[in-house]
């Protein structure tokens, strides 16, 4: 570990400062050597931390987003080069460039957070030492070795020996009992954030591996909190207890406003965005025209809660517009509609009728209409106007037997020309 620290020792003193400022503030309110004055430095840190962090959250959420998207392409590129690693790899780097995509952007917020965790590391590893790092002095170090919190010093940790911790002022039954709450508390909510993007924001309608790692993840990471937790001092604890906090509340509120497309979320989302709307007759934030505008924009490709918030709006009246507002619209009977299958359908244009198949023998009969002809949808034999259609009659009426032409078909006949009687014998 002092390989690692002395890696990050470039940012030990910022941080050594920022909680030094911190602890000035507190001290004036809880005292100087209070676990309050220096447990409150340490979240303080933290949130500044994460508030710095949220540019890269938001490009997080968005690379994520864009890596589930290409889960079924990704399968089929691993599916038909399965015995050539190498054209593998070839083809998934085109379809990350052709599509913008990174895979390490998911990752940015705890590449990011990383210095900072290991530099904390290194400042409270000192006081527990009795060692001066970046700007705290003796001064503050004496200070920081008196705090506690809840009875288990700052510096001391789970494995900590009994004349070790009786040497920073505690116990080894309140330090391990405060460090095991702890670590039960941290593990419990990565789980919980792990578990509700699980279970609320991933896509239900495409099964991909991605979601087989995701779950895998959810059930390692609490593990992995739970064995490294307890070598890890009461300081950093309350760090990474309050980054777990943070990061499952922000993720709850992302998945409350803008949750991913096919997921639960979404349709949880859609409903009440259809009740905002519908009762108010208009959108009133820009979060909602955003989703509106990218619902609007995907046209046939709209999901089924999609759809089905399209039909809602339609229904009472709406119409979503492609910039993502919504106006009334002046006939609620011609709205847009979309079907289950994400045709659009329109309620006031009717269908258009087929015209009735004539049989053969009307056919032959020189398109002759029949009994319905007043109907629209009755057609001619032949596209003639009205007005020739008595000449060509008259012309048939007139030809003679044997001129080849084609009589019309009596009662009880044959059709096309009759066979001459033979003579009878007398």
């Amino acid at each position: 570990m002092d390989t690692i620290a002395s890696l990050f020792s470039f940012i030990t003193t910022p941080v050594s400062w920022v909680i030094v400022q911190f602890h000035s503030v507190y001290g004036k309110i809880f005292g100087p050597d209070t676990g309050w004055a220096w447990g409150l430095s340490i979240v303080s840190l933290v949130i500044l931390i994460r508030i710095c962090l949220i540019p890269l959250f938001v490009k997080q959420i968005k690379a994520t987003r864009a890596m589930q998207t290409l889960q079924p392409e990704m399968k089929k590129i691993q599916e038909r080069y399965k015995s050539d690693k190498q054209r593998q790899s070839e083809e998934m780097m085109k379809l990350y460039k052709e599509t913008g995509t990174n895979p390490l952007s998911s990752c940015l917020p705890i590449l990011a957070q990383s210095p900072f965790f290991f530099a904390l590391y290194h400042v409270l590893n000192g006081i527990a030492t009795g060692k001066t790092i970046g700007v705290i002095d003796d001064q503050l170090l004496a200070s920081a070795r008196k705090a506690h919190i809840f009875g288990a010093p700052l510096a001391a940790k789970f494995t900590d020996s009994s004349d070790k911790v009786a040497a920073l002022g505690a116990t080894l039954t309140d330090v391990r009992v405060v460090t095991a709450i702890m670590i039960v508390l941290m593990s419990a909510s990565q789980f919980y954030t792990q578990r509700q993007l699980m279970t609320k924001n991933v896509d239900t309608t495409v099964k991909t591996p991605f979601m087989q790692q995701q779950k895998m993840l959810m059930y390692v990471f609490p593990v992995m909190f739970a064995v490294f937790g307890i070598n890890f001092p009461v300081g950093v604890l309350v760090y990474w207890l309050t980054t777990n906090v943070w990061t499952m509340g922000q993720q709850m509120y992302v998945i409350h406003n803008n949750p991913t497309p096919g997921s639960k979320a979404q349709a949880a989302y859609l409903e009440r965005l259809t009740k905002h709307v519908t009762h108010h007759g208009k959108t009133r934030r820009r979060s909602e025209r955003t989703i509106i505008k990218a619902i609007v924009t995907k046209g046939r490709d709209r999901n089924e809660f999609e759809r089905k918030f399209i039909n809602a709006l339609n229904k009472a009246g709406l119409a979503a517009q492609a910039d993502g507002t919504v106006v009334q619209s002046d006939n609620a009977a011609a709205a847009q509609t979309v079907a289950e299958d994400g045709t659009p359908t329109t309620g006031a244009a009717p269908k258009r009728q087929q015209p009735k198949r004539q049989s053969k023998s009307q056919r032959q009969s020189g398109g002759t209409k029949p009994a319905d002809s007043g109907s629209p949808t009755s057609l001619s034999k032949s596209g003639e106007p009205e007005d020739a259609k008595p000449e060509a009659a008259a012309k048939k009426t007139t030809s003679q037997p044997g001129s080849g032409a084609r009589s019309k078909a009596q009662s009880g006949q044959r059709k096309g020309p009759q066979r001459p009687k033979s003579p009878s014998k007398k």
